[in-house]
């Protein structure tokens, strides 16, 4: 058959795509790299990154990228690094509406005098819908391109993430008690299952089990829980080994660790997500190790609430993978994950006392690959590599306070923080540039914000 010459496609001219990313240095913490001391995760060095349809076609020398791609976005950030956007592991998204209320306090005291009686007062689904996009605002402008979020009225946090295109994870909550959002285990299923039937084909938004702590679940719903989340191969998220409290409380209680509770029902596995991990002994770190179990570590959470240290070193050389979390604003009060990375570096030092403990490489790794091992979805996101969602963030290090760089992971975990990134995409969606925010309306959000502050207030 003839083609017409005008029909022809001349396999030497360039192709034309989406959009051309081209940086100073591009971090692609590629599943294939080793992240040790002694094997970092490749630094390119003006390489450009293209993408088509949301999706990496190709990472190659700058040099090179005019000769094979065309697009009419060519973004030619000096100065820049380009990396993969952060995984926010764990949070409560909407809790940012009671940020700074109830500081300095004991988990307990905390929760049980201000947290839950503000929640029965206060939360309901508007609550949620804004106190969720003011959370997804903030994690945005520093980085994050995808959540994991524990809260009530999760269909309408799924709503909100999928309306402003960035990825979550939901976990819709379980407790025996009644809260705002239901009268107990039963119908919080209910809700959840019928969450989950209406995202389980969507790239945006994961719904999962979110049983709150062992100490608020009983074993007829986390029983439950376990055979629906092995029937549907859905992640469970829970609060566990937060406090030596719950510890020992437990062990009174029923003579066992929580975590010796949970594997003994059946919840340990691949599908589990342990968030804070702040009181183990071997035991405990044996029984993640062998279950594939993953560790949500939330540093400066626990620093605040004085919950403990995780020993993520000790975790990491059991080959249990830990990703990285903000938790909530009320017991943070920032969702900067480059917060968390700097956190999580120095504390690990601490608590193995060794300066050697969690270097820069892991640190980054947590809040990138690790996290999407985590959520199951490795192969589509957490690094840059072609084929993987274009998930990617930029971060400017040209300001006078960043120079001199010589090791730009170090630098990124030792000397930025969130107010340096300058550029996000999702899906190939450009959500900031030049450190503005491009699809969500901040006058309307903070006069609505205010709105909330009025009614609340500081108890």
């Amino acid at each position: 058959m003839n083609i017409p010459v005008s029909e022809q496609q001349d396999v030497n001219q360039p192709r034309k795509v989406e959009s051309i990313i081209s940086a100073s240095w591009v971090i692609t913490m590629n599943t294939n790299a080793i992240v040790s001391a002694n094997n970092q995760p490749p630094v390119l060095q003006n390489h450009s990154v293209v993408f088509d349809n949301g999706v990496i076609v190709d990472i190659l020398p700058a040099s090179e990228v005019q000769s094979r791609y065309i697009s009419n976005e060519h973004f030619q950030l000096d100065d820049h690094v380009l990396m993969p956007g952060l995984i926010n592991m764990h949070g409560h998204a909407a809790m940012n509406l009671f940020k700074g209320m109830a500081d300095d306090l004991p988990l307990m005291t905390w929760l049980n005098e201000h947290i839950w009686p503000a929640e029965a007062k206060w939360v309901n689904d508007e609550f949620v819908k804004d106190g969720t996009l003011l959370a997804i605002a903030e994690m945005i402008r520093t980085g994050t391109t995808f959540f994991s979020d524990m809260y009530f009225f999760p269909e309408t946090a799924a709503e909100v993430a999928r309306e402003h295109r960035i990825r979550a994870q939901v976990c819709f909550p379980i407790l025996d008690f009644p809260t705002n959002w239901g009268a107990g285990p039963e119908e919080y299923l209910h809700k959840g299952l019928s969450l989950y039937d209406q995202y389980k084909q969507s790239e945006w938004v994961y719904v999962g089990f979110g049983p709150h702590a062992p100490y608020t679940v009983s074993d007829e719903p986390m029983t439950e829980i376990i055979k629906l989340s092995n029937q549907l191969g859905a992640n469970v998220q829970i609060h566990l080994h937060e406090t030596a409290f719950e510890v020992h409380d437990a062990v009174e209680k029923t003579g066992k660790r929580p975590i010796q509770r949970l594997a003994d029902l059946g919840l340990l596995s691949p599908n589990l997500q342990c968030v804070h991990m702040a009181n183990l002994d071997q035991s405990d770190i044996d029984l993640i190790a062998d279950s594939g179990a993953h560790i949500v570590h939330c540093p400066e959470s626990n620093l605040k609430l004085a919950s403990g240290l995780c020993p993520v070193q000790k975790l990491l050389d059991s080959g249990v993978n830990v990703a990285l979390g903000t938790d909530g604003a009320a017991s943070n009060n920032n969702l900067d994950m480059f917060g968390e990375l700097q956190s999580a570096a120095l504390i690990a030092k601490v608590a193995a006392e060794n300066a050697a403990a969690v270097n820069a490489q892991q640190a980054l790794a947590m809040a990138t690959i690790n996290g999407a091992k985590a959520l199951g979805l490795q192969d589509q996101t957490g690094s840059l590599e072609v084929g993987k969602w274009a998930d990617m963030i930029a971060v400017d290090l040209s300001a006078v306070y960043h120079q001199p760089v010589y090791d730009v992971i170090s630098h990124l975990v030792y000397s930025t923080n969130g107010s340096d990134v300058a550029y996000s995409w999702i899906g190939g969606e450009l959500h900031l540039k030049e450190k503005q925010l491009q699809k969500i309306d901040t006058v309307h959000l903070k006069s609505r914000v205010k709105k909330w502050a009025g009614k609340i207030k500081r108890p």
